[in-house]
Order: structure tokens, then C-alpha cells, then sequence
């Protein structure tokens, strides 16, 4: 509570002092909301309202842009669907999308993706969010923090119309987030969302075909675009992408942007967006560091803050184990475990590539499916390994902590950490791969003589001992081998 107190104190300001956020419509708007409604955030859609940049740097992507066509919006799909169709009954402690002003489209939606009620994140986030308020929030995976900032997002791109003086190329949301996986998930959970409403979604990404996400681009409006730091400073510094439209700007998992050195180029993309004040910023991260904060006081105008404590998401769905073993015992002591137990669906983690590798070639050699994802594999690969993680085609996804972010895949039975992680907050990351939407899950950490310092500062974190105990014989066994 006092963490809490101290950041509110940073951010509370006088009423005076507040910038204020413009509300006066675009030239296509023709409607205002009424007193009580939530009133849609409406920033200014002008060049010079950008931060410092360079004349000739804005020349050249202008110039690009004049060349390109503008072309007619398609027409929005048809939708029969009634809010009548959705009924959730009113449960005490519990938030109703219902209870929001969302559009039919977006709750039709809502609806076909199953969540009758708002997880804890969602209800406090939405609640400051739809009405045009900046917002930060700590979050684990597996909250819900990602429906949290889309259904806010598509709210806003809903109740303002676009400018009639729109060109390809011009995002009216932008998201941004560290790994390829995460997005990849966020701009699948877009797309499921805004598949009634004639938004249309695109995500960049590096380690893919650089012309075909351009195509993408040049043939229809991008409403919503979700994108690795890297690539989508290759297209704005291309000419390709202008990002002066931007109306919502969402950092997603700030903290990991920092530890993988991204934040020089945040910050050149953020300087091409408008000011702080007329545009909506949401900041997500999974722990509140004075750098995170520091970032968050720069990049945002009186945020709400919101904090959902890790403790509730290292949950009782998560049955948690240690294993004592010797480091020259740990890949016996896995392959025994899948292989004894007749696993189909396992992640392992390790906190180094070569690890990975290694761990990766053993399980094939012994004749279990296995497959890699860290840093070194393409894209393209990082792809048909989850299509056929998720199919059951392979039994074994081993993964470092970067390229196992972002990861949602049903029926993840058991977390193995082959190594323990050096940073706690992974730790979490990590085991909630499993036991997601109020199933059970397992993880079980292999904690030897090199790692096994780790463990006091996780259990520290989630607020609870961890019983560490030695493997039985069995799991010792030798690993047969295949002829």
C-alpha cells in the first residue's frame, strides 16, 4: 500500500496543471457524446502536434506518402446479432462486460470468445480507460491484460470516426511489444475481437518477409497495428508507415523492452506519434522499477494506476515442486519424467540458447518429439513449431524466457525449469503457461548446484516456501538408447 501511495503522490497534480486532452471532434465526426456518457478521447490529427523531429526527416516520409493512393473504406459487415443473445446474470464482486458501454460488435465478440465477466485488470482498467484517461498498469501474464487495452482500444477507434484525409499507411493504434510471439498473440486477440466491426488489424514483425507484410499495408486502412520496435522503425524510417494519426498508443510488457535495450527505439517512435496530451497512452509491465516509472512520467499525462498483485497470478492452479539434483542428473531426471509419465504437451525452460539446443537434440536423439524456440530460429520456423506444439504434433517445446514471452497455448499440462530463472518475475512468467483459464497445471524446477541460489528471491516474490525435495530412484534411471 504504500508502493501504491508513494506512485499515486508522483502522479497527482492539481487540476490546473493538467494538459488538457482535446476533445473537439475530427472533420468526419458528427456526433458528441451526451452528459454521463463515456466521451470518446479525440486527439488532434495534425503534424505539428508531433514532438521534435527534424525537417528533413519529416520531408522525405511526406513525400512518400503524397505518391500513394487513397482508397475507399470497405463496406462494414452486416451484423444480426443482438445484445439479447449475451445474457450474464449480475454476480456480487464481479465486473459484466455488460457493464460498460461497449458496441454490440465488440460484445458480439465478447460473447463468441466466452468471457461473461472482466477479470480484476480488465474491470480497473476499462473503468478509467473508456473514459479517455492515460493508464499503467503491473500485470503477470495470464490477467486478462491484453483484452484490457484492445477492448479499450477498439472503444475509442469505434466512437471516433477516422478523418476523411487518411492515407495507407497511417495507424490510428499503435501497439508495441518486445517479442515476435507476443506479437503475433496480441494482433491474433485483436483480430478476434474486432472481427465485426470493419477494423482492420496488421502486425510487423522481423524475421518475415518484409514485402509481404507491405503488401498487407498498401492494400486496405490499418485501424490497429501491433509491432516489434525494430521492423516498424524499418517502415517508418522507409516512408512506409506515418504514425501523426496515432490515437491510442499501448506499451505492452515495458520492463522486458528494457532489460532487451529497446527503449532507444521506443523512444523514436514515440517522437513521431502526437503529444502526450492528444493521444491516449496505456503502459503495461509486470513490475513497477523506477526506470518503468520514470518511462511511464515521460510518456503519460495523469494515469490511472492500476496493480494486480503477482501473488494471484503464481496461483493455486499451479501445483509447484522442486527437484535437489546434481547439474550432470537433470537431463536424466526430464527425460524420465515425460517419458514415465506418457506427457504429450510440456514446456521446459532454460536460461541460455546453447542450453536450449542441446536440451532440444537430446529429446529427438531419445525418440521424444521436441522442438526449440529461442532467439537464433527465423520466424517463419517460430511459427510451424507452435502450429505444431499446439496440434500435439510435437511433445516438447524447450525455450529460453525471450522467446517463451507472449506463448498462450491451450493444454500445457507441465513447466519444467531445466534451469532455474535469475530473475524471479520469470519465474511466474514461466509457470503461468500452465494452468491458464482455471485449469490445473503443474511445474516442477530442477534446482542443482549452480542455480539453486535462485530460489530464496522466488519465494520471496510469490509469498510462499517451495518444498524442495530429492527425485526418486526411478526418475534416475538411465536414459535408453535408441539403436
Amino acid at each position: 500500500m504504500a508502493v501504491l501511495k508513494a506512485l499515486k503522490k508522483i502522479f497527482s497534480k492539481g487540476e490546473a496543471e493538467q494538459p488538457v486532452r482535446s476533445t473537439s471532434p475530427s472533420s468526419s465526426a458528427s456526433s458528441v457524446a451526451a452528459p454521463g456518457e463515456n466521451r470518446p478521447h479525440q486527439p488532434k490529427h495534425h503534424a505539428a502536434s508531433t514532438e521534435q523531429a527534424t525537417s528533413a526527416a519529416e520531408a522525405a516520409p511526406k513525400k512518400a506518402r503524397a505518391d500513394k493512393p487513397r482508397r475507399e473504406r470497405p463496406a462494414k459487415p452486416v451484423d444480426t446479432w443482438k445484445l439479447e443473445d449475451f445474457v450474464v446474470e449480475p454476480q456480487e464482486g464481479k465486473t459484466r462486460f455488460h457493464d460498460f458501454r461497449l458496441s454490440p460488435e465488440l460484445m458480439h465478440a465478447i460473447h463468441d470468445l466466452g468471457f461473461p465477466y472482466c477479470t480484476p485488470i480488465q474491470a480497473q482498467v476499462l473503468g478509467h480507460t473508456l473514459k479517455g484517461r492515460d493508464a499503467i498498469g503491473r500485470a503477470q501474464t495470464g490477467t486478462g491484460k491484453t483484452a484490457a487495452f484492445l477492448v479499450s482500444t477498439i472503444t475509442q477507434l469505434l466512437q471516433t470516426p477516422p478523418p476523411k484525409d487518411r492515407y495507407m499507411g497511417e495507424p490510428r493504434a499503435l501497439i508495441i511489444a518486445p517479442t515476435r510471439e507476443l506479437v503475433v498473440q496480441i494482433a491474433k486477440d485483436a483480430a478476434d475481437l474486432t472481427k465485426y466491426t470493419g477494423l482492420n488489424v496488421m502486425q510487423f514483425v522481423g524475421g518475415m518477409d518484409f514485402d509481404k507484410q507491405l503488401k498487407q499495408l498498401e492494400s486496405r486502412f490499418c485501424d490497429i497495428l501491433v509491432a516489434t520496435p525494430g521492423r516498424l522503425l524499418d517502415f517508418n524510417q522507409r516512408g512506409e508507415v506515418h504514425l501523426d494519426m496515432v490515437e491510442v498508443m499501448v506499451l505492452d510488457e515495458a520492463d522486458r523492452m528494457l532489460d532487451m535495450g529497446f527503449i532507444p527505439q521506443v523512444r523514436q517512435i514515440i517522437r513521431q506519434t502526437p503529444m502526450k496530451g492528444e493521444r491516449q497512452t496505456l503502459l503495461f509491465s509486470a513490475t513497477f522499477t523506477e526506470d518503468v516509472m520514470n518511462l511511464a512520467r515521460q510518456w503519460t499525462v495523469d494515469p490511472a494506476i492500476v496493480e494486480i498483485e503477482p501473488e494471484q497470478v503464481a496461483s493455486d492452479t499451479v501445483e509447484q515442486h522442486v527437484y535437489a539434483v546434481a547439474g550432470s542428473d537433470k537431463y536424466k531426471l526430464l527425460y524420465n519424467l515425460i517419458a514415465q509419465n506418457d506427457w504429450t504437451r510440456v514446456m521446459v525452460f532454460a536460461n541460455r540458447k546453447d542450453e536450449v539446443r542441446r536440451i532440444e537434440e537430446k529429446l529427438t536423439r531419445d525418440g521424444i518429439s521436441a522442438a526449440q524456440m529461442s532467439g537464433d530460429v527465423p520466424q517463419v520456423k517460430r511459427i510451424k513449431v507452435l502450429e505444431g506444439f499446439r496440434e500435439g504434433k510435437i511433445r516438447v517445446l524447450v525455450a529460453t524466457d525471450v522467446a517463451g514471452r507472449g506463448i498462450h497455448v491451450e493444454g500445457i499440462s507441465h513447466v519444467i525449469n531445466f534451469t532455474l530463472p535469475e530473475t524471479p518475475d520469470d519465474y511466474v512468467h514461466r509457470i503461468g503457461r500452465t494452468g491458464r483459464a482455471g485449469t490445473s497445471g503443474k511445474s516442477i524446477s530442477f534446482a542443482g548446484e549452480d542455480d539453486a541460489y535462485a530460489l530464496p528471491p522466488i519465494e520471496a516474490l510469490i509469498g510462499r516456501k517451495i518444498n524442495c525435495e530429492m527425485p526418486p530412484d526411478e526418475l534416475l534411471k538411465p536414459v535408453p538408447r535408441k539403436h
